[in-house]
């Protein structure tokens, strides 16, 4: 029993490293993965356990530690990979992304953002500082929170602002609920912070929404939330 649960490892391995994940199944794929966390055991009925439990291999990979440990057979090594997965997605497009020098347009800023709010599952609000040639001086986390909740302080996106010199900024949040659309309340934050940020001579040029992997432009959509 020992050489064929060996065996069907060190196939499933090769058949991942000569042909990629494209023709595994989900239970497949996540069998996979356990491997690295579950040495001595086979995976396939914990991997279909997860699938059962959670209903999706992305609720899987999503799921908090503590609900995963619920599933017989995943350990606190297991629950750490699987968590690691989605995380270590949004370093790796963040990554990629950083190497785009200059963002031209609108579009190319809402391109730059969307890696930053990869698998999110809270509200997120960031600030791209842009300088006066439209180069990448900085994306930070402003907090976490809706852009009107009282953990976001504008004094600190005009503090992140002015710390890096940028003539230009660009508001990113996400809506984990996965409804890209502003909120009544997400246009009249950004007309305050659009306020204070000319008041030090920054323009606020857009504020990005984000979900499930795309974006609205408020300025694209039509929102007047520059300060005259």
């Amino acid at each position: 029993m020992e050489e064929t649960h060996k065996g069907h490892r060190e196939r499933l391995k090769n058949r991942f490293l000569e042909n990629g994940l494209d023709d595994f199944t989900d239970v497949q794929a996540l069998e996979l993965l356990l491997f690295f966390a579950i040495p001595q055991k086979d995976t396939n009925p914990i991997a279909h356990a997860l699938l059962e439990h959670f209903g999706s291999l992305s609720r899987v990979l999503d799921a908090s530690p503590v609900e995963l440990k619920k599933i017989p057979g995943i350990s606190n090594h297991a629950a750490t990979l699987l968590t690691l997965v989605t995380q270590l997605g949004r370093f790796y497009q963040v990554d990629a992304a950083r190497f785009v020098q200059c963002l031209t347009t609108l579009d190319a800023c809402g391109e730059y953002l969307v890696p930053y709010f990869f698998a999110r599952t809270r509200e997120t609000v960031f600030l791209l500082c842009l300088d006066a040639k439209c180069k990448v001086l900085c994306c930070k986390e402003i907090g976490e929170g809706s852009v009107n909740s009282a953990s976001i302080s504008v004094r600190k996106i005009v503090e992140t602002a002015l710390a890096s010199n940028a003539t230009t900024v660009v508001l990113g949040h996400n809506h984990p609920s996965g409804v890209a659309l502003p909120s009544e309340e997400d246009v009249e934050t950004t007309k305050r912070v659009a306020a204070a940020l000319s008041a030090v001579e920054i323009q606020l040029v857009d504020h990005i929404v984000v979900a499930d992997g795309d974006y609205v432009s408020m300025a694209q959509s039509g929102y007047r939330f520059r300060a005259l």
